[in-house]
C-alpha cells in the first residue's frame, strides 16, 4: 500500500500554504461573479434598457459560472489545478476585453456569460475540490476558507470597481478587470502542480464510503437532492446579493451606499464562512447547512420590515452573517458522502446548480420588480425557495442521525 509523505500529507503545513494561495486566486478570479452586480445602473445608462435586461449580464454570468465549475471540476480531477487556473485567467482577460468594446448588450451579456463567467468558476468549486483533498481533521475550516476568496473579492471588488465607472466609466474599468486577472492568476498557476498521492486518496475513500452505508442514500440519489436543495437555496439568497445596490438606489440612497452595504453583507459573509468550518468540523457539515439556511430565511423575514438607511445597513449584516456559510456546507457533505477522486466534478454540479439559483433568481427579482415597482414580493419569493431547501437538508439530518448514533 503506497505511503504519505509526511511533507504533504493532509493538514500538513504544505497544505496551509497552500490554502492561502488559493485564497488568493479565488479573489481575483471571482470578480467575474461581482462585476456585474455592481454595475447594473450603469449598464441601465450605457444602453438604455429595463432592469431586468441589464440584469442579463449577471444572468449570463452567472450560467457560464456554473457551467464552468462542472468543466473546470472535470479538468481538476483529471489533470489537478493549475490548467483550470491558466484557463481561466485567459478566459477572464479575453472577456473583460470584449466587454469593453461592446456595442449592444447581447455583446455585453454574451462575454460575460461565455468568457467572463467560465473563467471566474476557477476561483470557486475547482479550488475548493482541490484543498478538500489536502486537509482531512481540518476540512470544514479549510473548504470555508477556500470559498471566501469569492466574498473576499465581493469586499475587494465592488468599491473599486464603482470608482472605476464613477472616475473612467464603464468600458475602461472592464478593460483594467481583464488585465489585473491576467497579471496576478497566470504567475500563481505553476505553484499548485503537485497533487495528492495515491495513498492520500485510499484513506479518504474508505472514510466516506463508510458515511455513504450510513446515510442509506447512492452518490447519484444524494447528489440530486443536493443539486435541488443548493438551487433553492440560491434563489433566495440571490434578491439581497444580487439587488441590493439597486434596492438602495430606489430607496433614495444612492448607488455608492449599496456597494458599501454589498461590502459589508461580504465582509461579514466571510466571518460567517469561516464560523460555519469551524462548527462544520465539531457538528458534520449537514447540521451546519441546516443551521445556517434556518439564519439565511430569518434574514430575509427582516428586510420585509426595515428600510431605513441604519436599520438596512444592520439588516444587511446580520444576512451576511447569516448566509455566508451555506454554499461551502454543500461541499463539506459532498466530501464527507462521495468518492475523492469524483470530488471535483460533483462539487463542480453542486456549485452549478447553487449558480443557476442566483442567476435564476436574480433575473425573477428583476422580473418582480418591474412587474410591481417594489421588492417586497422578491423578498417574499426567496422566503418561499429558501423553505424548500431547508425542508430538504433537515431530511437528510435526520436520515443520517439514527443510522450515526447506533454505529
Amino acid at each position: 500500500m503506497p505511503i504519505e509523505d509526511p511533507r504533504y500529507a493532509p493538514d500538513s503545513s504544505y497544505a496551509w500554504f497552500r490554502l492561502a494561495l488559493a485564497l488568493l486566486v479565488g479573489m481575483i478570479a471571482c470578480v467575474g461573479s461581482w462585476s456585474a452586480v455592481v454595475v447594473v445602473t450603469a449598464v441601465q445608462q450605457e444602453f438604455g434598457v429595463l432592469r431586468a435586461d441589464a440584469s442579463l449580464p449577471y444572468t449570463f454570468a452567472m450560467i457560464g459560472f456554473g457551467v464552468g465549475n462542472i468543466v473546470m471540476g472535470r479538468l481538476v480531477d483529471r489533470f489537478g489545478i493549475a490548467l483550470p487556473i491558466v484557463l481561466g485567467a485567459l478566459l477572464l482577460g479575453a472577456g473583460y476585453a470584449l466587454a469593453s468594446v461592446s456595442a449592444t448588450l447581447w455583446q455585453f451579456a454574451l462575454a460575460h456569460g461565455f468568457l467572463i463567467g467560465l473563467g471566474a468558476a476557477t476561483g470557486f468549486s475547482p479550488l475548493i475540490a482541490d484543498l478538500s483533498h489536502w486537509f482531512r481533521r481540518y476540512r470544514g475550516l479549510a473548504v470555508v476558507f477556500g470559498a471566501s476568496g469569492s466574498y473576499l473579492a465581493g469586499v475587494f471588488w465592488p468599491q473599486l470597481i464603482n470608482w472605476g465607472v464613477e472616475t473612467h466609466g464603464l468600458r475602461t474599468t472592464h478593460l483594467w478587470l481583464g488585465i489585473a486577472s491576467l497579471v496576478v492568476m497566470l504567475p500563481l498557476a505553476p505553484l499548485f502542480r503537485r497533487r495528492p498521492n495515491a495513498a492520500t486518496f485510499a484513506a479518504a475513500e474508505a472514510i466516506s464510503a463508510g458515511a455513504r452505508g450510513s446515510l442509506g442514500l447512492t452518490p447519484n440519489q444524494l447528489q440530486l437532492l443536493l443539486v435541488v436543495a443548493g438551487f433553492c437555496c440560491c434563489v433566495a439568497m440571490s434578491m439581497p446579493q444580487v439587488h441590493i445596490v439597486a434596492y438602495c438606489s430606489d430607496l433614495g440612497y444612492g448607488v455608492a451606499r449599496g456597494a458599501e452595504m454589498l461590502t459589508v453583507m461580504m465582509a461579514l459573509g466571510i466571518v460567517s464562512r469561516i464560523s460555519s468550518g469551524f462548527i462544520a468540523d465539531k457538528i458534520g457539515g449537514t447540521a451546519t447547512l441546516a443551521l445556517s439556511s434556518l439564519m439565511q430565511g430569518m434574514a430575509l423575514f427582516l428586510y420585509l420590515w426595515f428600510d431605513g438607511l441604519s436599520s438596512l445597513f444592520i439588516v444587511t449584516g446580520i444576512f451576511g452573517l447569516f448566509q455566508g456559510g451555506i454554499v461551502p456546507m454543500y461541499a463539506v457533505v459532498i466530501r464527507d458522502y462521495m468518492p475523492p477522486r469524483e470530488a471535483g466534478v460533483r462539487i463542480g454540479v453542486v456549485m452549478s446548480a447553487t449558480v443557476f439559483g442566483m442567476a435564476f433568481g436574480g433575473w425573477v427579482s428583476g422580473l418582480i420588480f418591474d412587474a410591481t415597482a417594489s421588492y417586497r414580493l422578491a423578498f417574499l419569493n426567496g422566503l418561499a425557495w429558501n423553505l424548500i431547501n431547508l425542508s430538504i437538508v433537515c431530511w437528510l439530518m435526520f436520515k443520517a442521525r439514527p443510522k450515526l448514533a447506533a454505529a
